[in-house]
């Protein structure tokens, strides 16, 4: 008979361990490929046309209608609280196995909010892939969710809407001490609660920048540390600046033509209309 020698032994025994990973490990493997739950796009490549075909022939057109369904009721639950919707987010928790049809699907999706709802989507930032809805009609009266300034709506909007109009009138960008400094003439401090708005800091600062209506930038070299606020992206798409132009003239009782250079910006803005007479 063979013997088999106790290195011979610890040689296989080695061996086979090795081989063997543990299921915990493999799923950590399997968890890092995709990496969703970071925010980030890692786990969606954008198909071929060839890759949308295919993925189209597999499909009835019921199946495709009702997943461009589910795609346009995540959009409008998410946007509930006007933060960006995520790209990624929209393929991991509706798409799923069918991202492979991704373009098709959110191109029905963008009809079907301009034509049933009125509403337009829009990607705000084509890195990241993050989107908002737009209202594409008249905004109603006390509606809470108009982007009107001459009808803000609830205290919130008017609110934002100070604030962007002193970083328009200001040329773009104002120190946030400017923005406090306005604000506690209108009696709304950023310290402390307000019976309105809260903690004002933290709707201006957090709130007001996550959806994208503000952005909230350090200013480089600063010690102690100073921040500037500029508009964000959301507010570029949706704020006509011609509107608030008439709408701080309308506060001073002046022509929009006084204010020369936000004229200049404000008829060239593609969310403008050229003013009519006030």
């Amino acid at each position: 008979m063979n013997s088999v020698s106790p290195k011979s032994k610890a040689r296989v025994t080695m061996s086979q361990r090795r081989r063997t990973v543990p299921l915990s490990q493999k799923r950590a493997s399997k968890g890092s490929q995709a990496r969703d739950d970071s925010g980030e796009d890692y786990s969606f490549t954008q198909p071929t046309s060839s890759q949308v075909q295919r993925g189209l022939e597999r499909l009835t057109s019921a199946q495709l209608d009702q997943k461009m369904a589910e795609v346009v009721q995540f959009i409008l639950i998410k946007d509930q609280k006007k933060i960006p919707i995520k790209r990624a987010d929209i393929v991991k928790h509706v798409m799923k196995e069918y991202r492979n049809i991704y373009p098709e699907v959110i191109k029905g999706v963008t009809q079907t909010f301009e034509q049933v709802f009125g509403l337009k989507l829009v990607e705000i930032d084509t890195k990241n892939h993050m989107y908002i809805l737009i209202n594409k009609l008249e905004p109603v009266p006390a509606d809470e969710n108009s982007m009107d300034p001459g009808n803000p709506g609830n205290p919130r909007t008017g609110l934002l809407f100070v604030i962007l109009s002193i970083i328009f009138m200001k040329g773009g960008v104002v120190k946030e001490s400017v923005v406090w400094n306005t604000l506690k003439k209108l009696r709304v401090e950023p310290g402390g609660k307000h019976e309105v708005f809260g903690d004002v800091k933290r709707l201006i600062t957090e709130e007001f920048v996550r959806q994208k209506n503000l952005e909230y930038v350090r200013i480089p070299h600063t010690d102690p540390p100073e921040h500037e606020f500029h508009w964000g992206m959301r507010a570029e798409k949706e704020v006509s600046k011609m509107k608030m132009l008439q709408f701080v003239s309308q506060l001073h009782d002046q022509e929009p033509q006084t204010w020369s250079q936000q004229y200049k910006e404000a008829t060239a803005d593609p969310n403008s209309q050229r003013p009519r007479n006030l």
